[in-house]
């Protein structure tokens, strides 16, 4: 009877959650002079005015007071006590499963791999009779941040720290918000077989402003790489503005859009969607098709998968209803030409000659081809980036590798030849601009002793 009555409100609660669901999927749209694409551009980019106030006292705090001004942030943001902030990795001796460490260190081969691969050439050619070239040289310290408020993310320590290694950057410290019980093993063991120096556990605004200006105890970086919510981003643009780091690239709400065809699975382009729901309330997820009757397909298999799949039922229902779409676009190019504008983070293709759109793509952070590259793929194991740049970013910004942690400087050599040769320009160009008294003389010096 008590089995019965169980399994009874269990049909209940399901029928409760039908009846909540139903009818409030992911929104369809045919795009005609009638409906303006505006506001889903619109939400594409990041508006951080709000934030901005609310972030410039807690670094204020950081920069005055320190480790004293951390811990008192740490209590009332994070509510935990902590005596120390700084870990070095070295430390570590704890165990993680077989098939996490297995993971953890195929990701790396793959990223290394990858990665690798982007380290630039150095160039030495010949203008005008000298010699001029370009050298690449590694930023001094660098700090990854990985998030850890709705889950962990020990991937995100992989993508941040072996490019910055393998850009020969000497000192690498992971920031991350603490953890009641301490810094978990497997963000441990992914900081120490990335070859990360040290662990700092300090979230939010306040972590990034004391890796920003270092404190006591807390070694200061020159470079600040690694997503975050709106708090991680406004601190990172302040300080990055202020001149005391570096920065890869605003960060906002992750998002994806996929183009796709009749020719794809149904099944398998709702589940890309709802991966990206899967992180976050305001996360995005759009697909751009040129069939009605395919929408529709995916709509269906959105509002089953919601039922199904109970994990984060609540935050992906409200990415799909509230943040994401299915646009119904005349033809595919029209797809390509609005995924230019909306800049995604991820873009798939999966249509029959998804290699021939992807010739047309301008903008967009990693792109997946293919029936058989789902975004997952990019963020374990696949070997590129997750660190993409968000919010409209990857029209001016490009994914995190090698070069983001890497310094060009020129130079020249100069023979006295040329100094002749070329004198008469610098002249006139320095007289032009007003310079030649200081500018000028310094080359005519040189050819007259």
């Amino acid at each position: 009877m008590f089995v019965a009555r169980v399994a009874q409100d269990f049909r209940d609660a399901n029928s409760r959650q039908r009846k909540k669901l139903v009818g409030m999927g992911i929104r369809i749209r045919e795009v005609d002079g009638s409906f303006s694409l505006k506001s889903i551009l619109e939400r594409a980019k990041q508006d951080l005015g709000e934030t901005i106030p609310l972030v410039t006292p807690i670094l204020e705090a950081i920069r005055d007071n320190g480790d004293e001004a951390l811990r008192e942030l740490t209590r009332k943001f994070d509510k935990i006590d902590i005596d120390s902030f700084y870990h070095p990795v070295s430390e570590w001796r704890a165990s993680i499963p077989s098939d996490l460490q297995a993971a953890l260190e195929k990701a790396k081969q793959n990223i290394e791999t990858f990665h690798r691969a982007q380290l630039p050439i150095a160039l030495d050619t010949t203008v005008s009779g000298n010699t001029l070239g370009i050298r690449y040289t590694p930023i001094e310290s660098v700090s990854v941040y990985a998030p850890g408020g709705k889950a962990l993310y020990p991937s995100t320590i992989l993508m941040g720290v072996l490019p910055a290694k393998i850009a020969g950057v000497p000192h690498i410290q992971i920031v991350t918000p603490p953890q009641e019980g301490g810094i978990p093993d497997g963000l441990y063991a992914a900081a120490k077989i990335a070859g990360a120096d040290a662990i700092i556990t300090a979230g939010g605004a306040q972590g990034i402003a004391a890796v920003s200006y270092g404190t006591k105890s807390i070694p200061r970086s020159e470079f600040v790489v690694g997503p975050g919510n709106k708090f991680v981003t406004a601190a990172k643009i302040i300080l990055s503005g202020q001149g005391r780091i570096g920065i890869d690239s605003p960060a906002g709400p992750s998002e994806v859009l996929i183009i796709a065809d009749d020719a794809a699975n149904p099944n398998w382009v709702a589940a890309d969607l709802l991966s990206q729901a899967e992180h976050g309330e305001d996360s995005a997820a759009i697909l751009c098709t040129d069939s009605m009757e395919f929408a529709k397909k995916v709509s269906a298999e959105i509002d089953k998968a919601l039922l199904e799949r109970p994990k984060r039922r609540e935050m992906k229902t409200a990415s799909i209803q509230n943040e994401s779409w299915i646009l119904v676009f005349p033809n595919l190019k029209s797809c390509v030409d609005f995924s230019n504008e909306y800049a995604p983070e991820h873009l798939e293709i999966q249509t029959r000659n998804y290699r021939e759109l992807f010739e047309g793509v301008r903008h967009a952070g990693s792109v997946f081809l293919g029936p058989y590259s789902p975004v997952a793929m990019g963020d374990y194991i696949s070997g590129t980036n997750h660190i993409l740049p968000t919010a409209g970013g990857s029209r001016i910004f490009s994914s995190l590798g090698v070069m983001t942690f890497l310094k060009r400087i020129t130079y020249q050599e100069i023979s006295r030849s040329s100094l002749k040769e070329l004198y008469p320009y610098v002249k006139v160009l320095s007289e032009f601009e007003g310079l030649d008294e200081e500018h000028g003389n310094s080359v005519k010096i040189r050819l007259s002793e």
